[in-house]
């Protein structure tokens, strides 16, 4: 290996940093090394919450870029870009342009509904992301998920499509005045319930699209550093 990017800074992508960096620099966005030089929590706002501790300083990426970067390796021009406010305030999402492949990291994942950490990132930015993204890629593009198995651009855009509607639902209930538990009773969500899965539920989702959509955990409003 000659370098390594974190595409964000959840555990599940950054848990083996102090190992890997042992044999290659690790690249992110600078909201990556700040996130786990300081620790903190993750989650939905709800349901779904996980503690991070702070990392020691093997595991901090040496290499951190603002809005973009590229590595020039094996005749590959391999750029990294930031995307804000997408499943996290530190997403980059890797372009590979010769080779028609894009990885997506988790702001694009093939499980069910998806982990929006809501005290970094947002829906809007997810589906500004994805929209983006998919305006920039060619129709036969290979697009690796952070979960899941490779993809392509059309995927991508169902993906976006059940982001989109299922933010509309919840945008018109908050319009009707409706709580989360009143949304929650109406099962608003379950046109989509075939994305209900064991990590982001049918009600975890909901929750995410409300907290997200309101600035509230569950009726608290959330405290962004």
């Amino acid at each position: 290996m000659r370098f390594i990017i974190n595409t964000h800074f959840h555990e599940d992508h950054t848990g083996a940093n102090a190992y890997f960096q042992k044999q290659a620099p690790i690249i992110a966005q600078d909201n990556v090394r700040k996130r786990l030089e300081s620790g903190g929590s993750a989650g939905n706002g709800g349901s779904v919450h996980f503690d991070a501790k702070p990392q020691p300083l093997e595991a901090l990426p040496i290499l951190t870029f603002d809005h973009e970067v590229t590595v020039h390796l094996n005749g590959e021009d391999i750029r990294a870009l930031y995307f804000p406010a997408g499943q996290t305030d530190g997403d980059s999402i890797i372009f590979f342009s010769k080779s028609n492949v894009v990885h997506r990291g988790d702001d694009f994942g093939i499980y069910g509904f998806p982990f929006i950490d809501v005290d970094s990132g947002s829906i809007n930015g997810m589906i500004d992301a994805v929209e983006k993204v998919i305006a920039m890629l060619p129709p036969d593009a290979k697009v690796i998920p952070g979960h899941g198995p490779v993809s392509s651009v059309d995927d991508m855009c169902t993906y976006v499509t059940l982001l989109k509607d299922t933010r509309e639902v919840v945008l018109n209930a908050l319009k009707q005045g409706k709580t989360l538990d009143q949304m929650r009773q109406t099962k608003i969500l379950d046109p989509w319930k075939k994305y209900s899965g064991g990590f982001i539920s049918e009600d975890a989702f909901l929750e995410t699209l409300y907290n997200s959509l309101t600035g509230q955990k569950n009726g608290k409003f959330i405290k962004h550093n």
